[in-house]
């Protein structure tokens, strides 16, 4: 077969570089008014989605799009704000991809979802619902709100968080929280570790559960909780006193624990069924 002259090469060349400028990515913005207590919803298939607080009575989302195969959906009815990508035929995960951020009013309610993630909400008071089955999850510094979070393989960290109704499920992703309090704070996974860093505030019920991923929980000197732990095949250890133990403790010697420390101010329950669970004083 003859080659290509030169020029013809050439040709090529200029073509696939001028296809793949038309295929740069683009940004959009679009912005919203609102009254109190907004309700803002992103999807996306693929790509990360960031919110922290902006205005009271705005919200402003910036949409990164990687190429042309991928739309933006959006609309308003009244203080709801529905954004949505939508995949044109042949996208790619690369080429669907939609980065937002998002500046939002801090009470407003907040939903995130992201395939691939990351997701991150920080400094707000609304409720907050943030899934992907293989998203990097984070939330830091919010109080006041309920909090939901759902992944699949994706690790969860929460952050400073106050006052919220906690709730985290995971399968295989690492669940690490530090300084959560609450009414309620749950933290379940099948197989991925739970790690708490905190005081477990006061008058809170918290619950975590695994089947084979340990637990292990860093607490103060002065924490006020009544603890009850128990793991039926893997060893369930605490290097920190706890007062008051019922008999039935030395049952499932290695297995269990009970025990209160302080007031009992707060309940917190450990669950596994082979994991590891070890309560340390930091």
């Amino acid at each position: 077969m003859a080659s290509l002259p030169q020029t013809a090469v050439v040709a090529v060349v200029l073509a696939t570089c001028l296809a793949s400028a038309a295929f740069a990515e683009s940004k959009k913005e679009y912005r919203y008014t609102v009254g109190h207590n907004a309700n803002v919803s992103v999807d996306t298939q693929y790509g990360a989605i960031s919110a922290r607080p902006g205005n009271s009575n705005e919200v402003v989302v910036t949409a990164t799009l990687k190429s042309d195969k991928v739309e933006v959906d959006q609309q308003q009815n009244g203080n709801r704000i529905e954004i949505e990508s939508h995949l044109l035929p042949g996208a790619s995960q690369d080429a669907g991809q939609v980065d937002y951020e998002l500046l939002i009013p801090p009470d407003a309610t907040l939903s995130l979802h992201s395939s691939t993630g990351p997701l991150s909400a920080e400094h707000l008071r609304g409720d907050l619902t943030l899934e992907g089955p293989d998203a990097m999850v984070s939330v830091r510094d919010v109080e006041n709100g309920h909090v939901h979070v759902r992944t699949m393989r994706g690790p969860i960290t929460l952050t400073d968080v106050s006052n919220g109704h906690v709730e985290v499920e995971s399968i295989s992703g690492d669940v690490h929280l530090k300084a959560v309090t609450g009414p309620l704070v749950q933290a379940t996974s099948s197989s991925g570790k739970i790690f708490y860093d905190g005081d477990f505030g006061s008058g809170g019920d918290y619950k975590f559960a695994t089947h084979t991923g340990d637990i292990e929980a860093l607490v103060p000197p002065d924490v006020s909780a009544d603890f009850k732990a128990h793991s039926v095949l893997g060893r369930v250890q605490h290097d920190f006193p706890l007062l008051a133990q019922h008999s039935r403790s030395a049952v499932d010697a290695g297995r269990s624990f009970f025990g209160t420390a302080g007031k009992a101010a707060s309940e917190v329950v450990l669950r596994s069924f082979s994991g590891r669970i070890r309560l340390k004083q930091r």
